[in-house]
């Protein structure tokens, strides 16, 4: 079993909610969201709130308070091999509805459809609220180009 290791970002103004599915080798080993290299995250999301892009952790987490925004992740602990949302299995999911009682978050996100497929069917009815699917910022969804994805983002968030 591998653990979630990243708290939850967000603050008591958190009016947005962006959940993934778990978190890659990657963010583990540097204890932070969408911590490898090579995902479009942090550079779609600077795009849409027209900033530059975060370099570090202190700059990502700024980014994402001054804009009213909470980040975690659907699973607290999985069986999974590397960091391939396919092999997922024996799923824990995160307390969701804890971190909606401490903010006043008013919709959920999830980036990519297996964020999405698990919030489905471990959150959703705990709490009783439908997430809007983004598409994944992963190198793996090489079909949506950095341009795409931040309309896409930018449409649906803002």
């Amino acid at each position: 079993m591998e653990h979630h290791n990243i708290p939850p970002l967000y603050d008591k103004n958190s009016k947005i909610l962006i959940l993934g599915s778990f978190p890659s080798v990657k963010s583990r080993e540097g204890q932070f969201f969408y911590h490898h290299p090579q995902n479009r995250y942090w550079k779609v999301m600077a795009a849409v709130f027209d900033c530059k892009i975060p370099v570090t952790m202190e700059e990502k987490k700024a980014m994402i308070l001054s804009h009213q925004m909470a980040m975690w992740d659907v699973i607290s602990s999985c069986e999974i091999s590397g960091s391939s949302d396919s092999s997922i299995r024996n799923v824990i999911p995160n307390d969701i509805g804890k971190l909606l009682q401490e903010t006043e978050i008013e919709k959920i996100y999830t980036n990519g459809g297996t964020a999405h497929k698990y919030y489905q069917k471990y959150i959703r009815k705990q709490i009783g609220w439908d997430d809007i699917m983004l598409p994944s910022t992963s190198p793996a969804n090489a079909a949506w180009s950095l341009e795409r994805l931040i309309a896409e983002w930018k449409e649906k968030i803002t």
